[in-house]
């Protein structure tokens, strides 16, 4: 039996991985088929039965995840990225969600038959959006910063508030089961928060003054954030029930926004982490639902969803974004995303065991409906979010375009032939001389550092995804290309060759390429060398290939006196050339090449264009 769970456990995290996957390829958010995934092996086919596979300790598990997921998600919620939309997020988490719990609460009393304690949690239960839906759905959509921004800080936010609602409600409930007042209830909810705030606060000043002070080897900094995380999770619920998820949230928020914590240290850790357990839970707890319960609910169901998205949601955000800057489009969109996810799932699935154990009437549709509303909402919004998006304008630029690290002559050339070519591209130079002539060439600049803090927040990087270090200093463009692997990825990250003409030297004086991103062009095309080839009047020349004009004869018409800097296919997308990898261009791909001062000279006197 022991080896059987092992093989249901690997198979649940591959399966996971393989939703990833195909939703990567696919380009739609990966929730859609981790609930599919979670429907075809618990109720479809019967491959797996979490409560007989985790036991006492599926609640336990599923708790915690979502801590981490929410703590996670907390560390990225820095206040100068709502700067101008304080006042709409404040609303969308507090009035206006009071708003979304009145309407979905009439709602499921009135068509549902629920009893209004019940229906008070299931209204609870569902104004959460949360950060394991929307992240997701974001890194699809990619919507302008304002809408991305404003979802993100209200799905993580609301998550701990709505499940304080739901507790709320659950102690209303329980409380009214035993004929005690409506004071109990509001007593307990006043504790949690009381308990989770305080708790957060002290959470996230102790391990913000840990890390900051360098207390922790740099190994043991992601771990033990981690376990003091649990531990701060564990420590609330214990002296509050349920306001674990507040504390770590708050305790996240605080990291986030203190000096001198290496928030981008722990969350490459905390990312990872929080995608498995992401993925693992949402097929998990699909898992554990059942067709006949869902069927059993009828058309009223869906009647309930519809509420939700077509009146409450769009009253929500109308009342919220009252005054503030937002676009009528921007608030259109604001309106028609709002996924229910994880934390929706596991309360309803905490507190249904619980009153259907005082036999409450109603609680056995608690749990169905829940998950009604988050199949229905993450099904209809994954496969529309991004249509809606592009038709009303708000969707950012794919990430095509090139940020060149220096603006000295020759990353201004490069940059002025890419530009010509429609890629997109922006110099980042401290020299304001270099600056202020990439300026006169009509090329998009930012002048400071490209690994200053400056730059961390104000550096515009819309349709910029790869990085070109173009600079003089070797090290330094070792230090851009290190900075910017963890912002665009390990593949897109390219920079001049370390050592040059002096490519023999002895291989302990030569930086590693890991370091310095993909080597460009050719191995002895440094700076210099490329500088000086451009002081003698080199030039970057743009042609077309053809079926009768292929790569190999370009090369061979100009007798090798081109280099090959860039191929840019026909949907506009730019390939550096690179010693580690051989790029064949085809016909219709446009070459960006250096000519050579010979190569010039001729190009000059044909008189016409390559």
């Amino acid at each position: 039996m022991g080896e059987h769970n092992i093989m249901i456990l690997a198979s649940i995290a591959m399966a996971a991985m393989a939703c990833q996957w195909l939703a990567w390829k696919l380009r739609l958010p990966a929730i859609l088929f981790l609930l599919l995934a979670g429907l075809f092996a618990g109720p479809v086919m019967g491959w797996l039965d979490p409560d007989a596979l985790f036991g006492n300790l599926l609640f336990p598990f599923v708790s915690m995840s979502v801590a981490v997921i929410l703590f996670e998600g907390s560390l990225t919620l820095q206040f100068r990225e709502i700067r101008g939309l304080e006042k709409v997020v404040r609303r969308l988490v507090s009035t206006g969600m009071l708003i979304t719990w009145a309407i979905t609460t009439a709602a499921a009393h009135w068509i549902m038959g629920f009893s209004w304690h019940i229906a008070l949690l299931f209204g609870a239960i569902t104004v959460v959006t949360g950060p394991t839906v929307i992240t997701p759905l974001l890194r699809t959509v990619r919507p302008v910063a304002s809408v991305a921004n404003t979802l993100r800080w209200e799905g993580i936010i609301i998550d701990p508030i709505g499940a304080l609602l739901a507790v709320l409600a659950y102690e209303l409930t329980n409380a009214l089961s035993h004929n005690d007042a409506w004071e109990h209830a509001l007593l307990v909810f006043g504790q949690t928060v009381v308990v989770g705030v305080l708790a957060g606060i002290a959470a996230g000043f102790i391990v913000s003054e840990i890390t900051r002070r360098n207390w922790l080897a740099d190994y043991l900094v992601n771990v033990t954030v981690l376990a003091l995380m649990f531990g701060a999770f564990a420590v609330s619920n214990e002296l509050q029930h349920e306001s674990g998820l507040l504390c770590v949230t708050i305790m996240g928020i605080w990291m986030a926004n203190s000096k001198g914590v290496p928030t981008e240290e722990i969350l490459e850790f905390k990312e990872t982490l929080s995608l498995l357990l992401l993925s693992v839970l949402f097929i998990v707890l699909a898992a554990r639902m059942d067709f006949e319960s869902l069927s059993s609910l009828g058309w009223e169901a869906g009647a309930v969803l519809a509420v939700m998205l077509v009146i409450a949601r769009p009253l929500k955000v109308a009342f919220s974004a009252l005054g503030s800057a937002l676009t009528w489009r921007e608030r259109v969109l604001l309106a028609w995303i709002a996924p229910r996810g994880i934390v929706a799932a596991a309360v309803s699935a905490l507190f249904a065991l619980k009153l259907e154990a005082l036999n409450v009437p109603h609680a056995d549709k608690l749990l169905p409906l829940t998950f009604v509303v988050i199949i229905g909402t993450v099904i209809l919004q994954s496969i529309t979010a991004r249509p809606v998006a592009l038709a009303l304008g708000l969707v950012e630029p794919e990430p095509v375009g090139f940020l060149i690290s220096g603006a000295n002559p020759v990353a201004r050339v490069v940059a002025a032939a890419l530009q010509k070519a429609d890629v997109p591209v922006r110099l980042c130079d401290s020299d304001w001389d270099n600056i202020a002539k990439a300026r006169m060439a009509g090329l998009p600049t930012y002048y400071g550092s490209p690994v200053s803090e400056h730059a961390k927040r104000n550096l515009d990087l819309t349709g910029i995804g790869r990085l070109l270090a173009l600079g003089a200093g070797v090290h330094f463009n070792e230090l851009v290309a290190t900075r910017y692997r963890d912002e665009f990825g390990k593949n897109a990250s390219y920079s001049l060759p370390n050592m040059g003409e002096a490519a023999d030297t002895a291989n302990k004086h030569q930086i590693a390429s890991a370091h310095g991103g993909q080597t460009l062009f050719a191995k002895d095309l440094n700076y210099w060398r490329l500088a000086g080839l451009l002081a003698q009047g080199s030039a970057i020349h743009s042609t077309t290939l053809s079926d009768n004009f292929s790569f190999e004869q370009y090369l061979d018409s100009h007798d090798n006196g081109i280099i090959p800097l860039f191929a840019i296919n026909p949907k506009g997308y730019a390939e550096p050339f690179t010693v580690e990898h051989t790029l064949v261009p085809e016909a219709g791909w446009t070459i960006l090449s250096l000519f050579e001062p010979e190569a010039e000279k001729k190009h000059q006197g044909k008189g016409e264009d390559t």
